[in-house]
């Protein structure tokens, strides 16, 4: 069965917006493979490490959701966003977010939208890596969010870019 998550963290240029995909490596294996196989300019996906060496289990994907625009934009993606994926996915792993065995029989891909106005690196990191955990979490949960949660946000559907002004 496919996982879907989403988890956003921070406010302003800082924020983090994460949306997880995670599924046992047979269902998501042909995704994950064309996906990292097709960079187009200003999205190349590459594997998410917590250091060079030292990949995150599951293996996950990262594939930045804004087109990367200059080479401040590719460090703030490559830097402090991509490491904070790493820390949510190794943190969603160690407190057992995920099944046993997802570490060998699963893969993720990290759809990832970073601001190139940001500027706090440490900022944008941590919020990374709780957005990240977020929507590992929400992907594992077979409840969330409830039908109630879902007609309550439909009374006030708005995001950080644009609040229509009638629901």
């Amino acid at each position: 069965m496919l996982r879907i998550g989403e988890g956003f963290a921070g406010t302003g240029a800082h924020s983090a917006h994460v949306s997880l995909l995670l599924a046992p490596n047979a269902i998501l294996a042909g995704a994950f493979v064309l996906a990292a196989a097709s960079p187009r300019p200003g999205h190349i996906p590459f594997q998410v490490v917590l250091k060079p060496n030292v990949p995150v289990k599951p293996p996950t994907l990262f594939i930045a959701k804004a087109v990367l625009r200059d080479a401040h934009h590719e460090r703030l993606t490559w830097g402090p966003a991509q490491a904070g994926v790493a820390a949510g996915i190794t943190r969603a792993l160690l407190e057992d977010v995920f099944p046993e065995g997802a570490e060998a029989e699963w893969l993720a891909v990290a759809l990832v939208w970073v601001d190139p106005a940001a500027e706090d690196l440490e900022l944008l990191y941590a919020n990374n890596q709780d957005a990240t955990l977020l929507a590992a979490q929400r992907a594992m949960s077979d409840v969330a969010p409830s039908r109630a949660d879902l007609r309550l946000a439909l009374a006030s559907v708005g995001n950080p870019y644009f609040t229509p002004l009638v629901s």
